[in-house]
Formats: C-alpha cells, sequence, structure tokens
C-alpha cells in the first residue's frame, strides 16, 4: 500500500502534535542576564539591545522579583565598573564591597530562592578590556587564574550560588574548584564558558559593559582571538569542555548559541554534565531589528530559536529573552 507510512497523521491538529512533541521549553529553562550600575533608582536602555537595560541594585532586585514571579529561576549578573577602578590587576573584581559584591547580597537578601551566577572574567575591571592580566604583550595566563580564584572567592562569600567563569583561561576551573573548596564553599558551584568562541556576536554585549579591546598605544593584543575559541573548531570544542568537566564544572556552556547547535549537540553527547547555552546580544539584536522592519514576526522568531536551543541539548539558556519568553509561555 502506498504510503506505508504518513508522518503527516501526526501533523493533523495541535493536540496531536502537542502530544507527540519531542521538545518542551517553561520559564525554568532559562536564565536572564543583567546589567548592573553603580548609583540608585539608575535605568539606562542600551541602544544596541532594545528593551535590555543597565539598572542600580535597587532596580535590578525589582527586576529579580518580577522574574522569579514568572517562573525564571536563575540570573547571570554583569557589571559595568567605572573607568577610575580599572587597571591591570583587576583587584576591584575581588573587593568585599564593590559592585557585583553588593549587588550579589542584595538579590539573594530579597530573593534567596533565585539562583545567582555572577560573571568571573577580568574584562569589566581591565584598562585594556581583556579578560585577564597583560605582561609581555599578551594577557598572561597562570597570573590571571590567580585573580579569577580571589574573584570567585569574594563572589561566594557574598552569597553566590554558582560562580560563572568566562575567561577561557587554561587550567582555572581546577583552581576555582581548588580555592572554593579550600575557602569553605564546597557547594558553590561553577558553570564553566567552555566552548566560548572569538565571535563578532558579541558586540552589543560590549556596548553594555564597555568591555571590548581598547586602543592605548601600548603592545596588547588587539583582539580576544588568542584565549576565546576559532570558530572554525568543532573538534576543540568538545576537548574544552571534557576538560573542565574533568577539573570540576557542575556545568558547561556553549557560547553563542544558534549559530553553533552543532557543537551544542557535540558537547551534549560528550559530557556528563548539565549543558548551558548562551544566546547571546547580538542573536538578540538581530531579532529585535528585523522584527522593529517588520521583516520577521518577533514572537514566532524568538520562540523557535529558543526551541531549537533546548532541542540541540541546552538545560539551560541564557537569553535576553528569558523575561518575554516566560511571559508569552505563562499565557499557554
Amino acid at each position: 500500500m502506498f504510503p506505508l507510512h504518513r508522518g503527516r497523521r501526526l501533523r493533523q491538529n495541535e493536540s496531536i502534535r502537542s502530544l507527540v512533541r519531542e521538545t518542551s521549553l517553561s520559564p525554568a529553562d532559562f536564565m536572564f542576564p543583567m546589567f548592573i550600575v553603580e548609583g540608585e533608582n539608575q535605568e539606562i536602555e542600551i541602544s544596541s539591545m532594545p528593551g535590555i537595560f543597565r539598572r542600580s541594585i535597587d532596580l535590578t532586585v525589582k527586576e529579580v522579583k518580577e522574574l522569579f514571579d514568572l517562573g525564571i529561576r536563575a540570573v547571570n549578573i554583569y557589571v559595568k565598573v567605572s573607568d577610575d577602578l580599572k587597571d591591570n590587576t583587576g583587584k576591584e573584581a575581588w573587593n568585599p564591597n564593590g559592585l557585583m559584591q553588593n549587588a550579589i547580597r542584595a538579590i539573594k537578601n530579597a530573593v534567596p530562592e533565585m539562583i545567582v551566577m555572577p560573571d568571573v572574567a577580568l574584562d569589566p575591571y581591565s584598562m585594556y578590556g581583556h579578560d585577564g592580566i597583560i605582561k609581555n604583550g599578551d594577557v598572561e595566563n597562570d597570573t590571571t587564574v590567580e585573580a579569577l580564584v580571589k574573584m570567585a572567592i569574594s563572589h561566594a562569600e557574598a552569597g553566590a550560588d554558582f560562580v560563572a567563569p568566562s575567561d577561557m583561561m587554561d587550567g582555572r576551573i581546577l583552581r576555582l574548584r581548588e580555592g572554593l573548596d579550600a575557602a569553605g564553599f564546597i557547594n558553590v558551584g561553577i558553570m564553566s564558558y567552555s566552548a566560548k568562541y572569538a565571535s563578532a556576536f558579541y558586540g552589543p554585549f560590549r556596548d553594555a559593559l564597555d568591555s571590548a579591546p581598547k586602543e592605548t598605544g601600548e603592545v596588547v593584543p588587539k583582539d580576544k582571538k588568542t584565549y576565546q575559541m576559532d570558530y572554525a573548531n568543532r573538534i576543540e570544542a568538545i576537548k574544552e569542555a571534557v576538560w573542565d568537566a574533568e577539573e570540576g564544572a557542575d556545568m558547561v556552556m556553549v557560547k553563542p548559541g544558534t549559530a553553533y547547535l552543532d557543537i551544542v549537540r557535540e558537547v551534549k553527547d560528550n559530557v556528563n554534565v548539565p549543558v548551558a547555552v548562551y544566546h547571546v546580544s547580538g542573536e538578540y539584536a538581530m531579532i529585535k531589528a528585523a522584527a522593529e522592519k517588520g521583516w520577521l514576526d518577533h514572537d514566532k522568531i524568538m520562540m523557535e530559536q529558543l526551541m531549537c536551543i533546548k532541542r540541540a541539548g541546552a538545560s539551560l539558556i541564557s537569553t535576553y529573552f528569558a523575561k518575554e519568553a516566560a511571559v508569552l509561555l505563562n499565557k499557554k
């Protein structure tokens, strides 16, 4: 009989389609990246990321409460540091009364059940805009790792649930795990940016934090390609993720998202820890811009991309669409 198998039987109406749907999304799948600035009652929209703001701690806490009410259970936080606090040591990064540390305490005091994952990297604190300490014209790996350990411990002391190293230094996961454990923070987790590519998709994020490499007239790398990954590489991503899991990472991350779904699946198939995916600022900005032009249906494209990331193997999606997507999902 022609044809014996008819796939369309399972697509006839929404009830059947929902019954056999292989992948689902919920607000608990999302983490919301947040940008924090000094001051009070500060809310500054990022021009290249419509709808995303730099907020002072008081307004950040208000937003976190709204996110939690929507079912979102994790935030990934970043700080915009004033230029007078930037140097080549990163010492402000482990100031116990620094902006990041104060933000962690405020969020955990207001919403104790919200999982707080602060960014661990020196670029917001660097006079050069790099993720580490510059020495002999390059980012010095091991000295940077020592600084990152101090930074992570200060985050744990402030109440962070996880630390999220995004720096891509070699060996930092082992040193972070050893440092946290030695300081008594055995239950503070590590979400490692394991496969973080040197991508042009990060442009709006660097606008938000003023964290792009800077022209200083000194001999420093003009970009981040000596530590972030070459986007031509696949096997390297698997290797990096496996190494991080072996060194003690509780979760590994692939960044960016939709252009790297093959990497997400490869990493998912090769590690035994949850895989997070960062749906990054450029991906967000492109959808916003195309929707503003009327070229794409904003909500449909947003949900399709998030579903594709989850289908590829993501356990957690860090996305600037988290709040908007959660609102839509809660209406169903």
